[in-house]
């Protein structure tokens, strides 16, 4: 599904990521854990379009992303998902969500646009998935910040992608709302490749149902299962022990 290759990036002399390669496989659910600083955000980033490396390639289903307009790769099946929600909080979650369809948005399309009864469906169906079913009339600004984190996921659903980039889902949440949301991830891994960057270590031993990459300095320190890298004394060392971890406040 996705294939990273030499891929770097500095800003002002400053290497910020170093990746010799990062392979994910279809519906795999890939947890990216390390310090901060370590280059996660900046790899999401460059695999949407955000930021454009110095060089390297991300294949995505064989095709380079590099040199693609976040536009473009977002039509091409990659959807993401920031740390802080990004939501209309002035408009309803029902609004919010039928912005998010993916329908043709030019102004032509959009003046003599008409709700079809399967965008509905879609929308209700989406919003039954990820626990907003009963908040769609509600003004999205007075949802909890877990359910503002719902609705951005559910707006990434409706644009059918086929990789899933999310950054910090459990950030801010209720242990149940976190709990929620790792159950909801899982659930999606069976039809989506989803990569997603976390600090908390309890949520992350909750969806590590395939490989943990450790980031640090911009470069893969380790790969392996949740406990392979719990116990790896090199990310005890560089990581699990730093105070911007959250294993100390939620260790499982």
């Amino acid at each position: 599904m996705l294939s990273v290759k030499n891929l770097s990036v500095a800003f002002g002399g400053v290497q910020a990521l170093k990746l010799d390669h990062f392979d994910l496989k279809e519906n795999e659910l890939r947890v990216v854990i390390g310090p901060n600083g370590a280059g996660k955000s900046t790899f999401m980033d460059i695999i949407c379009g955000k930021t454009k490396p110095d060089e390297g390639s991300i294949l995505f289903k064989g095709e380079e992303l590099i040199g693609r307009s976040e536009v473009k790769i977002t039509e091409m099946g990659v959807g993401r998902k920031f740390q802080k929600p990004t939501v209309f909080t002035g408009l309803s979650v029902f609004d919010n969500m039928l912005l998010g369809l993916k329908v043709k948005k030019d102004i032509i399309s959009t003046f003599f646009y008409k709700t079809k009864k399967e965008h509905l469906d879609k929308i209700h169906e989406i919003a039954l998935k990820v626990g907003l079913q009963g908040d769609l009339n509600k003004i999205a600004g007075s949802l909890s910040h877990g359910k503002k984190q719902w609705l951005e996921i559910a707006i990434v659903l409706l644009q059918d992608p086929e990789l899933m980039l999310i950054d910090e889902p459990a950030a801010g949440m209720s242990d149940s709302e976190a709990e929620k949301t790792g159950n909801l991830l899982c659930e999606l891994s069976n039809s989506h490749s989803v990569i997603v960057i976390e600090h908390d270590m309890k949520f992350v031993e909750q969806i590590a149902i395939d490989q943990v990459s450790v980031l640090v300095r911009g470069s893969i320190l380790t790969q392996g299962t949740f406990q392979e890298v719990k116990n790896d004394q090199q990310v005890i060392d560089c990581y699990l022990g730093a105070p911007d971890s959250v294993q100390a406040q939620r260790s499982a």
